[in-house]
């Protein structure tokens, strides 16, 4: 048998510099977008013992809250006997088998689970119980949104919901809308919370607050002001303020027409002796010659023509009756 040839010392040579050189052209190929012929080694991270054997996060337990009218469904493990459904009582109990009246309100469902197994187990009614609450039905987890929304009603709050969020599930704000949101909380109902109308949705933002469960929200209406008569643009005007002047009225009505009679401008005022007539010197105060007048929520603000001014000026029903008109077309300026 023929004895096997040992390969030559220049042709291990030549062998060695072609592997060298497939291994040093590989990156320029990939980098001009040829495909390599000698495939990818994944680039394998070490991962320590630690990491590998990380346990999951645990968790979080549920933030609703249980509450008056709420359907609770209470499930008690291998004792079917003991399980039951029933609605938390005004006074935030409900009865339970063996224990009677339980008192669950503001607590959530894991305390209510344990607040109800402690029972069962120092009773002596079952040893080492296991319970689950359900929440089927929940009231007390609405807040009631009313007001200047698109869609005022009652809307349900899991976890941390903030303002505008609510707000923004009820279609926003209508155009009468005003600047002030107050806010009751069932817990204390004699204390109501007032808040600022916030320009932003970002939780920073200090009138972006978070509601409850069982809140009342109130989108109060702004002030509305009224300009009628002889101007270009009568109607009415809802402020996010409470500072509203002639001189804006005016602007937001598109000034006074030609044939106004800027003298024989007039406020009308509600006050507990009637309606009052307050003259303003309009003509006056568009010269710069006499100061602003401040109007309250309200206000109608008349400018005559020269034609009418005999015939309106001393006419509060027919005023008003412009007014009312107005007040179907009252927008936020």
């Amino acid at each position: 048998m023929p004895e096997s040839k040992r390969p030559s010392l220049p042709f291990l040579v030549l062998t060695g510099t072609l592997l060298l050189a497939g291994f040093a052209v590989r990156p320029a190929f990939a980098q001009a977008g040829f495909p390599s012929a000698v495939p990818e080694v994944p680039n394998q991270q070490s991962v320590s013992s630690d990491q590998a054997q990380a346990p999951a996060p645990p968790l979080q337990p549920s933030k609703q809250l249980l509450g008056p009218s709420d359907l609770v469904e209470v499930n008690v493990y291998n004792v079917p006997e003991l399980s039951t459904k029933g609605r938390v009582s005004n006074s935030g109990d409900i009865y339970l088998p063996l224990i009677d009246y339980v008192h669950v309100d503001g607590l959530t469902p894991e305390e209510a689970q344990a607040t109800i197994e402690k029972k069962l187990s120092d009773g002596g009614f079952v040893k080492s119980p296991h319970v689950v609450v359900l929440i089927t039905d929940s009231s007390s987890s609405n807040v009631s949104l009313l007001g200047e929304v698109a869609r005022p009603g009652s809307y349900s709050v899991l976890g941390e919901r903030r303002l505008l969020d609510l707000i923004s599930a009820a279609g926003g704000f209508t155009e009468r809308a005003g600047g002030t949101i107050t806010i009751t909380h069932r817990s204390n109902p004699s204390h109501v919370v007032s808040v600022k109308l916030p320009s932003d949705s970002s939780p920073a933002n200090p009138g972006n607050i978070v509601v409850q469960p069982g809140d009342t929200v109130m989108v109060q209406r702004g002030p509305v002001f009224y300009v009628v008569g002889d101007v270009l643009r009568p109607s009415g005007f809802v402020s996010d303020t409470d500072y509203f002047s002639v001189l804006k009225a005016i602007a937001l009505a598109g000034g006074p027409a030609k044939t106004a009679s800027l003298n024989g401008s007039t406020i009308l005022r509600k006050s507990a002796h009637g309606t009052e007539q307050i003259k303003i010197p309009l003509k006056q105060i568009l010269r710069a010659k006499a100061d602003d007048v401040r109007m309250q929520s309200g206000d109608i603000l008349f400018v005559p023509s020269s034609a009418s001014k005999a015939a309106l000026e001393h006419s509060v029903a027919a005023i008003t009756q412009l007014a009312s008109g107005a007040a179907l077309l009252a927008i936020r300026p």
